[in-house]
């Protein structure tokens, strides 16, 4: 179906009221789009002879202002921006704009003056525009919101990835029963004139309405964090999380099947768990290579697991029945594509299967921060340069969900959740907190805790770089909420009480002390607890870590015969590290605990949450912590 194209003389195919309907009838066109190929089509649709298509704006002061380039490739769309910086999102982008409660920094706190002298003159820019308009549902039917994207006609790039991700309403579907209560309105312009080139999105909740202005045109921020934010905000309403996780059944060589959700701050795994073990040419999984002697251990696993993806990143924990009866979590996929970093496929045959789905997709993908030319093949081993020399650290690829390979429908149940952490070297030399050994075993008191602290960890290559150990914030999508932190962690805490059967895990990434791993440790323990059935250890099996943050690990396993050591579980043993470094390491985590911690204690933050922080500040065990929520975590006796 072909794009309307509707003026102020023609009616738009859905009925609007107030600052949505003063825009589109003052523009001098409006382009409603009801379908994804229509806005791949607008992405490159003033493409001059050399295949490019320019993003420009006049800018009051600097004249004519390129953000990025889009270019038509053989697999789909390719834009980059001409700033490094707008090539990641900035973790401090979020504003808020009403003067409802929240926890996030305000317009008027921040700009010392209140929103809606901005919000006008955004709405006259609008007003001058030739637009792009088109609905969705923020989440899924049922279980979200009707929404509405309005943005310049020329980005088409943008709006191509928002359909994507979000979905896109066929024409038909806009008629009296679309009554949007989110609005997307985007002006990129105005980052220059107000916010010094820097990205920023403006969360305006209103009666019945979440606006929604993007400064920017980076899908980070505002096509996806930003219609994450507006999630967030209705379950905080009615009560449910839309957890930031990856998920997926695992269905081992034998036939049974596990499911795992993988939580964590950008860069810890997320995407990652949703990939095959990458192997070495001769079929073997590299370990990890010693920092200090250029050691490396491998492991030969004849047949990996098979896979199931079920979420990629944002999942809605809606209420259901599952939840009442089974004592598992529920969750299904809130998105309708995936937004995959591939920083880590640095040459052809890394991964070969997310090599050949990109490569001849059966239908158009969106290519950023990839290194393409207009009627070339996107390769996504081709990153963009930010200097000479040095590429961009988050090359990305937005996937239709409806493509991906064995992808699951609906809800499912999930019986283990990890949680993922970018973890540095640690050495004798250089202590730090990369103290985690390749899993660990944590009860629902410190699961809630970790959750709550969310570390960035180690070179974060999703977000403009902050210095130091920082905290994602609570849920690992704070980034992204617009209210009070307490809520999200009393929402967090009742999730985790309610349901009692799921297991939680610690999986570590990049390092394990003195061992470079990459991903390897959360692909190695996917694939031994899906083979042991599931997170459930006898007492025997496991030992408590010597940091009690760090819950229970095992002193070594087997994964199909093949053994793994010590080293790789109980970090102060690898000669590297040693105990002195190690507890210099835990001391490092707990402050971080600690100094994140501090600010939950606020009067409306659940009893029971009081008790465990209490616990955390005063240097709790882990039978201190496991007594906390009376849950089963591990099977009295021995082993079988």
């Amino acid at each position: 179906m072909e794009a309307t194209t509707a003026t102020p003389n023609n009616h738009l195919p859905f009925k609007l009221e107030g600052l949505a309907k003063e825009i589109l009838d003052a523009a001098p066109s409006v382009t409603v789009a009801g379908d994804v190929n229509e806005l791949t089509a607008l992405a490159v649709s003033n493409a001059g002879p050399d295949g490019w298509h320019e993003i420009a704006y006049d800018v009051p002061g600097r004249g004519r202002v390129v953000e990025a380039k889009a270019c038509r490739v053989k697999n789909g769309i390719a834009a980059n921006y001409l700033e490094s910086y707008m090539r990641r999102r900035d973790p401090d982008c979020m504003i808020i704009g009403d003067g409802r409660p929240t926890d996030k920094p305000t317009f008027e706190s921040r700009f010392n003056t209140s929103f809606d002298g901005l919000r006008e003159e955004t709405i006259e820019w609008l007003k001058g525009q030739d637009l792009a308009v088109f609905g969705f549902v923020a989440g899924m039917p049922g279980k979200g919101t009707h929404a509405l994207a309005i943005c310049p006609a020329n980005a088409g790039f943008f709006a191509m990835g928002l359909a994507m991700l979000q979905g896109i309403l066929p024409i038909e579907k806009l008629d009296e029963e679309f009554k949007p209560k989110a609005i997307i309105y985007v002006a990129p312009p105005f980052r220059h004139t107000h916010f010094e080139g820097k990205q920023v999105v403006v969360h305006n909740r209103l009666d019945g309405m979440h606006e929604l202005f993007s400064y920017n045109l980076y899908p980070g921020p505002s096509a996806k964090k930003g219609i994450y934010g507006v999630l967030l905000t209705l379950g905080e309403t009615e009560e449910w999380v839309t957890m930031h996780c990856s998920t997926v059944e695992v269905i081992t060589p034998y036939e049974g099947k596990v499911v795992i959700s993988h939580e964590g701050a950008s860069g810890g795994g997320k995407s990652e768990m949703l990939e095959q073990v990458h192997r070495q040419e001769d079929g073997s999984m590299l370990l990890g290579r010693n920092i200090i002697n250029g050691d490396k251990r491998t492991l030969t696993l004849p047949s990996s697991c098979s896979l199931n993806p079920v979420t990629d990143d944002m999942a809605l924990c809606h209420p259901s029945p599952l939840q009442r009866d089974g004592g598992k979590l529920s969750l299904m996929d809130a998105e309708d594509a995936w937004f995959v970093r591939v920083n880590h496929i640095s040459a052809y045959g890394t991964d070969p299967h997310l090599e050949a789905k990109t490569i001849s997709p059966s239908a158009p993908l969106l290519f950023l921060n990839i290194q393409a030319e207009p009627n070339s093949t996107a390769l996504i081993w081709e990153h963009i340069e930010d200097s000479p020399g040095q590429p961009c650290p988050n090359p990305r690829v937005i996937i239709p969900r409806h493509i991906v390979d064995n992808v699951v429908e609906g809800e499912v149940e999930v019986d283990i959740r990890s949680f993922g952490v970018r973890c540095p070297p640690c050495t004798r030399e250089n202590p730090s907190y990369g103290i985690l050994g390749m899993f660990h075993i944590l009860p629902p008191a410190l699961a809630w805790l970790w959750r709550l602290v969310a570390p960035r960890g180690h070179a974060n290559p999703s977000i403009v770089q902050t210095a130091g150990m920082s905290s994602e914030g609570v849920g690992s999508y704070w980034p992204f909420a617009t209210g009070r932190m307490v809520d999200q962690a009393n929402l967090l805490l009742r999730q985790i009480i309610n349901t009692p059967a799921v297991r939680y895990t610690l999986v570590p990434n990049q390092h394990i002390g003195a061992w470079e791993t990459s991903f390897m440790p959360q692909w190695v323990t996917r694939e031994y607890l899906a083979r042991r059935g599931g997170a459930e250890f006898a007492e025997d099996r496991v030992k408590p870590s010597r940091c009690p943050l760090l819950g229970w690990h095992p002193t070594n396993i087997l994964v199909e015969g093949r053994q793994i050591g010590s080293w790789f579980f109980e970090v102060d043993k690898q000669p590297e590290v040693g105990e002195s470094a190690y507890d210099q390491g835990a001391k490092m985590l707990s402050d971080f605990f600690h100094n994140e911690l501090r600010q939950f204690l606020v009067d409306d933050l659940d009893p029971k949450g009081r008790e465990i922080i209490e616990c955390c500040l005063s240097d709790g065990s882990l039978d201190d912590y496991t007594a906390l929520i009376d849950h089963p975590v591990l099977r009295p006796g021995k082993r079988n």
